[in-house]
């Protein structure tokens, strides 16, 4: 139970309709609750921290001001929405979050119906918010919609496309801009810089300084002239921050506003919230308000493992492996500096993707369009047609949402892009909203498109130079998130043939064609099905697309029961592609396909969720035996 000593207002707060009833210096004091027991809950567990306390204060004023939840409050991406669960009825399962069988680190209509719709990929709100607003006027509903983005997402255009559909509309919408000048890594977003610069500027700051100085020496006169200096000032500031952009989509703009000040806050919306059309509040907030670690270090705790609750260092654990994302990361610094026409672009994710290290040994070399995977693809595909090799870096899940773009822009055009998709497969504790559980499927159906999958960092970096040097078509390489296997890593590169896979081990009852992850997976489980009197031969097959039919063939010929092996959905996946060249060569073998099944998976440790899927060594082991016991 939550503590009454300790946290002395959020003891006594279940769900919002409790927030109601508190004054302004208890609804202060919650907010204190809020930020303490989320340093003291996430410092021992991990999950997303930064975000969530620069909005402690912006989410009790919503649900004190809105009758949550007949009124709709829709949070963009969710990892900001901590606090709006802790006010919510989870404040107790905040310990579980992001853990097998607890609460989701993202919003989840089927967790909570305080969440009024589901989300973990950025710039979703407004859209939606839209949608439910409208589609509340025509069963002529009175509730309230509030749309909250921010953390970035006001970089990724479907935000701006669907505030060009509100001014169409002029539904009642509300939307609340977060800005805190962060997505993950700084915000990629220029109308801020120019806001910034511009109101900062010494030349501005010293004339306004002037200008008051005079006129407080003027009397009742000097009072009349600062009203006037006033509006100018105010009409200035319109003139240069997004409010004018916004009142040109046909929102009413009211800010900037403090994000941090909660009567302030109460006010304002108490004043709002009955205004007809689309409405924009402009709330300036800090990311990691309130814990001096998460304010000094915004990136590294925007998420973080169990860390120091008073250093805010995260607790070491043994040496590890290097993750994937950093061999990859520096395998491109090493291609950089021999071939300048390199260029690595992100989508607001230099740490997440690896391409911090492009940025800081060659930040000529280096693109962060912002949170706009479909504007990056395209952005590439032009880059391409003048002899430019573009790496796109995204985490697979996000690439999902330039499917069009890679198909219309790059494939067709038969151009030279380079995709690296890291996070693919499961990815654990952020759920189904990131697993890259699709890309091998929707890349698969894409002509021109070649795909590979390393089964270790040494076949990541050959890949990526066998990408960027040797192919002059679309391609994409996957690896999972997560730690490396620890093999040698040579010195340099080495190409490999396209589509073409190489023997792991040999056998003669039954082969494993494993791509990726799974091959490590098929060797602990050959060796297993070894001391039960089966001999099974493991392929790692590189290549997803073209497949090495020469190797297949082989294969049918020596092989009556034959497994496929992926971390990806067994619909479209790296089996079906196996299946239909089987059924083009009619040829007659088994064909057994393991994989991830066609559903979402829920969150929880890689390790807990391969063992459930029956995708570990032990679930392949006895899923092989039973395939093998089938009479043939």
């Amino acid at each position: 139970m939550v503590q009454q000593e300790k946290y002395p207002v959020l003891s006594k707060i279940d769900v919002p309709k409790d927030i109601r009833k508190l004054d302004v210096n208890e609804l202060k004091q919650l907010c204190k609750d809020i930020r303490e027991y989320m340093v003291d809950v996430i410092s021992e567990i991990g999950g997303h921290f930064g975000g969530g306390l620069g909005t402690v204060e912006l989410t009790v004023a919503l649900h004190t001001v809105f009758n949550t939840p007949e009124d709709l409050i829709v949070w963009d991406t969710g990892h900001q929405a901590y606090p709006h669960k802790i006010l919510t009825g989870r404040k107790e399962q905040l310990k579980t979050i992001r853990q097998l069988n607890g609460i989701s680190g993202f919003l989840k209509r089927a967790e909570s119906e305080y969440d009024a719709f589901g989300a973990g990929h950025a710039s979703t709100s407004i859209s939606a918010a839209l949608g439910m607003a409208e589609g509340a006027k025509r069963i002529g509903s009175r509730k309230k919609v509030v749309a909250v983005i921010g953390d970035g997402a006001m970089t990724g255009g479907m935000a701006y496309e669907a505030m060009n559909n509100s001014g169409v509309l002029k539904s009642n919408l509300i939307v609340v801009l977060n800005d805190n000048n962060m997505s993950i890594a700084p915000n990629v977003w220029q109308l801020s810089n120019y806001f910034t610069e511009m109101i900062s500027h010494p030349e501005y700051n010293k004339f306004k300084g002037y200008v008051w100085d005079l006129t407080g020496k003027l009397d009742q006169f000097g009072d009349r002239l600062r009203k006037i200096a006033g509006r100018l000032d105010r009409g200035i500031k319109s003139i240069v921050t997004p409010g004018m952009l916004f009142e040109a989509l046909g929102f009413r703009y009211f800010g900037p506003v403090n994000g941090h000040n909660v009567s302030q806050l109460v006010k304002l919306f108490e004043q709002i919230k009955n205004i007809n059309g689309p409405i924009l509040i402009h709330s300036i907030s800090s990311k990691g308000k309130g814990y001096k670690p998460a304010e000094q270090h915004v990136q590294r705790l925007h998420a973080s493992t169990p860390f120091d609750k008073v250093t805010g260092k995260a607790f070491k654990g043994p040496d590890s492996k290097p993750a994937y994302t950093t061999i990859f990361g520096k395998a491109l610094v090493e291609l950089v500096k021999d071939n300048r026409k390199i260029v690595g672009i992100t989508g607001a994710m230099p740490d997440g993707t690896g391409l911090n290290f492009l940025q800081s040994e060659y930040p000529d070399n280096y693109i962060d369009v912002g949170i706009a995977e479909e504007h990056a693809v395209t952005f590439a595909a032009g880059m391409a047609t003048q002899g430019i090799i573009p790496v796109v870096a995204v985490y697979s899940t996000f690439l999902q949402r330039a499917f069009d773009q890679i198909v219309h822009d790059v494939a067709l055009q038969k151009l030279h892009v380079v995709f690296v998709l890291d996070r693919a497969g499961l990815v654990g504790a952020d759920g189904p909203t990131h697993h890259g559980s699709l890309d091998l499927s929707f890349l698969r159906i894409i002509p021109h498109m070649v795909i590979m999958a390393p089964q270790d960092e040494s076949e990541l970096r050959n890949m990526l130079y066998t990408a960027v040097e040797y192919q002059k078509g679309p391609i994409a390489i996957r690896y999972p998130r997560g730690s490396a296997l620890g093999v040698p890593v040579q010195d340099g590169f080495e190409a490999y043939p396209i589509g073409k896979g190489i023997t792991v081990l040999q056998g003669k009852d039954v082969v494993l064609l494993a791509v990726g992850s799974m091959v490590q997976y098929a060797v602990k489980a050959a060796e297993k099905l070894l001391t039960q009197g089966i001999e099974a031969e493991v392929i790692n097959m590189r290549f997803i697309k073209p497949l090495d039919e020469e190797l297949l063939a082989d294969v049918s010929r020596r092989f009556k029961r034959i497994v496929t092996l992926e971390e990806n959905s067994i619909v479209g996946g790296f089996g079906s592609g196996v299946s239909d060249v089987f059924s083009a060569n009619r040829w007659k073998n088994d064909l057994l396909k393991i994989g991830l099944p066609d559903d979402f998976i829920e969150h929880g440790t890689q390790e807990e969720l391969h063992h459930l899927l029956g995708i570990d060594p032990e679930g392949i082991c006895e899923k092989v035996k039973e395939f093998c016991a089938l009479p043939y």
